[in-house]
């Protein structure tokens, strides 16, 4: 029975080792941008380690809770994080800084900043989670109108913290609950006779406004109210090298940084490329520069082998609730490093997320570790079913 089984034999024991990996990949990296920083003396790697040993703790305490446990906190966790996102645009400024341009962060004694958004993810993947297994187990038999209910809980548990986190304003991390929306709704079982219209006609809005972004900026101007400056991310990200001095300062540096690494890079501390904030949204810069092409192919490789590693927990696990858990973190996980990696080579518009696991940043971790720790409960308690021929 599992229940004879010791706490060691029913950790895994393979995330735990990718995890540790991407631990040192942070150290090393986090390490060397702090000595070129603009930020003088801090120590951020001390404070990762700080960060990490607390993370590890919630990983802990996670563990202990199994499937009926977390279903019951989960809309107690979803309620908490909505309320923390309303403090945040209530409370004065001495309690909720702005730090550039965004009032995301809660200003903490003897802990620092802390911002809600990055927690609000874990809790948004619990509630889509309980939500989607709940109206499953409901809804054996599925109709037009079932599939488009379950839609409409899924929009709106969804739209009212990306509601909340636009107001601060915050793109990059509305674009992660919205990532995390779409893969819940790709795996829950929706008819794509529904779900196909529903794509094409984001898809065609999407192309539409971009469109008008590019060739007729001054109709969106006029009509939406939408001010000039607003289009310079993007007008900096498709040339960034007219607005090197400006907008495109940073995405000519990271590119200058990573395309300098070369094949192997320039070695641990051997940075020559001065980048605002390297500790931090442009950690991937700093590896391409000092450990160069196979460097940054290791690091990206890391993350497909926890991608994979999460995706057959969710595949072997028989708990529907489990495989939506696996669903969503997967999700928040592979859109932040796509979107990150992407920015730092040009692929895509700069945005303020970070590299999971290895861009400084207390909120951004203890969020990633809080999400970690929900597979390796998965894997805690339900490990002899993963490996059980029983249907």
């Amino acid at each position: 029975m599992q229940s004879d089984k010791n706490f060691s034999s029913r950790i895994d024991y393979g995330l735990a080792l990718i995890l540790f990996l991407l631990f040192l990949t942070s150290c090393l990296s986090i390490y060397s941008a702090q000595t070129t920083g603009q930020y003088g003396s801090t120590n951020f790697l001390l404070k990762q380690l700080v960060f990490y040993t607390v993370g590890t703790g919630i990983i802990f305490g996670v563990i202990s809770l199994d499937s009926d446990q977390l279903r019951k906190l989960s809309w107690y966790a979803y309620g908490f994080g909505i309320v923390l996102l309303v403090l945040l645009i209530i409370s004065p400024d001495s309690l909720v800084p702005k730090i550039n341009g965004a009032r995301s962060w809660f200003r903490v004694p003897l802990i620092g900043s802390l911002q809600p958004s990055e927690f609000m993810k874990v809790f948004l993947i619990l509630a889509l989670a309980n939500t989607v297994s709940v109206h499953n187990q409901n809804n054996r038999i599925k109709t037009v109108q079932t599939d488009l209910w379950l839609l409409a809980k899924i929009g709106l548990i969804t739209f009212l913290p990306i509601g909340l986190v636009m107001k601060q304003p915050d793109l990059g991390t509305s674009l992660v609950l919205l990532s995390i929306m779409l893969g819940m709704i790709f795996i829950s079982g929706i008819s794509w006779k529904i779900l196909f219209p529903i794509f094409a006609t984001g898809v065609t809005i999407i192309s539409v406004i971009f469109y008008f972004v590019l060739w007729h900026p001054e109709i969106l101007e006029k009509y939406l109210g939408v001010e000039q400056y607003k289009f310079d991310r993007i007008y900096s990200w498709l040339d960034p090298y007219n607005n090197a001095g400006s907008t495109g300062y940073q995405l000519t540096r990271s590119l200058l940084a990573i395309g300098s690494g070369q094949t192997i890079g320039k070695g641990v501390g051997s940075r020559e490329v001065y980048l605002p904030e390297s500790q931090t949204d442009f950690i991937f810069s700093v590896i391409g520069e000092e450990f160069g092409f196979l460097g940054s192919s290791i690091v990206i490789s890391l993350f497909f082998l926890l991608i994979y590693h999460i995706t057959k927990i969710g595949m072997e696990t028989k708990n529907d609730f489990y495989t939506y858990l696996c669903v969503g973190v997967i999700s928040m996980i592979t859109f932040h490093v796509f979107q990150n990696v992407g920015m730092t080579i040009g692929v895509l518009p700069i945005t303020g997320i970070p590299l999971p696991f290895i861009s400084y940043g207390g909120s951004s971790l203890l969020g990633n570790m809080l999400g970690i720790g929900l597979i390796f409960s998965i894997r805690y308690h339900h490990k002899k079913y993963m490996f059980s021929t029983d249907t």
